[in-house]
């Protein structure tokens, strides 16, 4: 399961735990749940973070490969700088 797949899913299973914990007054599964919750939270901007940070290397893996391909009329690496920008820029957004 990906990254943010099971944080998603442990999301939701902490937060349904918390909230039945706190239903049937049962403070032990509520502290679980809210903890799993958290975590599932913390891990999921962690993977966003690294997913933007690696989305900055490709666009200027990119930005370089345009310029270079530009200069020495090599559009093969010009094609590929305009595809990592590309991907660097989707990399960012998500």
């Amino acid at each position: 399961m990906t990254d943010r797949l099971s944080n998603t899913y442990n999301e939701a299973v902490g937060g349904t735990k918390e909230k039945i914990g706190k239903a049937v007054g049962n403070e032990r599964l509520a502290g679980h749940g809210a903890a799993q919750k958290a975590e599932a939270q913390a891990n999921q901007q962690r993977v966003e973070a690294e997913t933007h940070a690696k989305g900055l290397g490709h666009q200027a893996e990119g930005k370089a490969q345009k310029i270079v391909g530009a200069a020495t009329d090599d559009h093969s690496m010009e094609a590929r700088g305009h595809g990592n920008t590309a991907l660097g820029d989707v990399e960012r957004n998500v």
